[in-house]
């Protein structure tokens, strides 16, 4: 069973059907398949969740949910205590940011979790909690409300920092007020991308506006210069660490880049024309990056085909490692984790 944005559906059916899976029950953000052999679930660009599937429960009563929950582990778990996590959210009920839906556990799912817990700890689960953050390797227990009386139950084994958050959404309070949601897209993208982000070096941002992102970098302890002709947020403008470059960053000459070590790319411009910027910028003799988080907008599910040819060019530029996932924050976008080995 797997869980994405609403409206990306079809392109993780599309993978999953390339690679042998059938479709069984879906609705929008959740999809469901079936494989002839036994097959580890299915990854992919826009699979957020992936889990094996124990079974689904469907009724008005919290109770019966929870019976049906307690059979169907017992019909196929006979070790006790088998899951070192329990997981338990939403699918998403409407398209990222819109009417300022945000994906991960809601109120319902909250209480949900709340209620089964005591019932099925004893037996069933090591945490003394719901929904903590997993440890690579935890087996995780995995609830997820596809209508608060329809119930899908599977279970994953934790590796990478997505499939260690309950639903693959980062749960993350941050230190001051947000100027934007890009905070929490920008925050999310440095931890899945596992770049060594340290205290006192020298982050970019192109496409800074109003702030969202660079407040995130400025909470690390980065150095940050924000690219962007458009006004930033007072809060950040007048903060001791950054400096507000207020132009185009393909009409700067490089040296505006050398020192730094990361770059974050966000903006509304053509993802052609951003490659072509960053192509000039990363591969400059005297380039410093070592890593680039950027965020390329697709415009509509149906042109993620455009995806392999962003690669191909990125690929062309001769990085150590790219990587491309749809956060669990990203509207219709994807965002590419590229790393460099720089010589000193």
């Amino acid at each position: 069973m797997i869980t994405c944005a609403v409206g990306a559906e079809s392109a993780v059916k599309e993978s999953a059907l390339n690679d042998g899976w059938r479709l069984a029950f879906s609705r929008p953000g959740f999809v469901t398949l079936k494989h002839e052999e036994l097959r580890e679930p299915p990854q992919g660009i826009f699979i957020r969740t992936a889990s094996r599937s124990i079974g689904s429960a469907r009724n008005g009563s919290l109770r019966l949910l929870t019976q049906t929950l307690v059979e169907k582990l017992n019909q196929q778990f006979d070790t006790s205590r088998p899951f070192n996590q329990l997981h338990v959210w939403s699918k998403d009920r409407a398209p990222i940011g819109r009417f300022g839906f945000e994906p991960g556990p809601d109120e319902v799912s909250e209480a949900v979790s709340q209620e089964i817990f005591p019932l099925i700890s004893q037996d069933w689960l090591t945490c003394d909690q719901p929904n903590r953050i997993a440890e690579s390797g935890d087996r995780v227990l995995d609830l997820v409300l596809v209508e608060p009386a329809h119930w899908f139950l599977g279970w994953h084994q934790a590796s990478d920092w997505h499939t260690r958050w309950p639903g693959g959404v980062q749960p993350i309070k941050p230190t001051n007020e947000t100027i934007s949601r890009a905070y929490f897209k920008a925050a999310e993208s440095i931890t899945w991308s596992g770049f060594p982000i340290r205290r006192g070096q020298t982050a970019i941002e192109i496409g800074s506006a109003p702030g969202g992102a660079c407040g995130r970098l400025l909470e690390l302890g980065l150095n940050v210069i924000g690219i962007d002709p458009a006004e930033m947020d007072p809060t950040i403008a007048n903060h001791d660490c950054f400096q507000h470059i207020q132009a185009r960053a393909g009409d700067l000459p490089r040296k505006v880049f050398r020192g730094a070590k990361w770059l974050l790319v966000d903006s509304n411009v053509a993802p052609e024309k951003t490659l072509t910027t960053l192509k000039n910028i990363v591969t400059h003799r005297y380039c410093t990056l070592e890593g680039l988080l950027v965020t390329l907008k697709i415009g509509n599910y149906l042109a993620s085909n455009k995806i392999s040819a962003w690669q191909s060019e990125i690929q062309s530029w001769k990085p150590s490692r790219v990587r491309v996932r749809q956060l669990s924050r990203n509207k219709v976008e994807v965002c590419f984790a590229i790393s460099f080995t720089r010589v000193s």
